[in-house]
């Protein structure tokens, strides 16, 4: 029996636009990963909710344009903690075409922008994990 995709998702800062992310954590749940939602977040308690939940990605959402900020720290304290390489990362929302080249510069490894399909966000999820070590 194939292993369960872990995704921890959350919104990253105060940004309260959720509904998108909501819809993605159901889509996922939906394909037959476990999804953990943890509502908005800064980047050390995102990361510490990853250690503690062993998950295999870290999605995060971002609307309120502190993509780059936000997203940095969250990459950089990962790689403190030792756990860049080792769990996938991806953030998802609205931001300026330009910046996703940016958001792959700073170590997001996939990046989602409006008009994301279901199926582009769950199959890049699956071959993420896949490559990933197991937990």
């Amino acid at each position: 029996m194939a292993r369960r995709v872990k995704v921890l998702l959350s919104k990253l800062g105060l940004d309260v636009h959720n509904r998108g992310l909501i819809t993605v954590a159901r889509e996922l749940r939906d394909a037959g990963m476990e999804v953990i939602y943890i509502g908005n977040s800064q980047p050390k308690e995102i990361i510490r909710t990853a250690i503690q939940e062993d998950v295999d990605i870290v999605g995060v959402s971002s609307l309120g344009g502190a993509h780059l900020t936000l997203g940095s720290e969250l990459i950089q304290e990962a790689k403190r903690e030792q756990l860049y390489g080792r769990m996938g990362f991806v953030l998802g929302g609205v931001f300026p075409p330009a910046d996703a080249e940016k958001l792959g510069a700073i170590g997001f490894d996939e990046t989602f922008m409006p008009g994301a399909t279901r199926e582009e966000i769950v199959t890049s999820i699956q071959k993420l994990a896949a490559a990933k070590p197991k937990r």
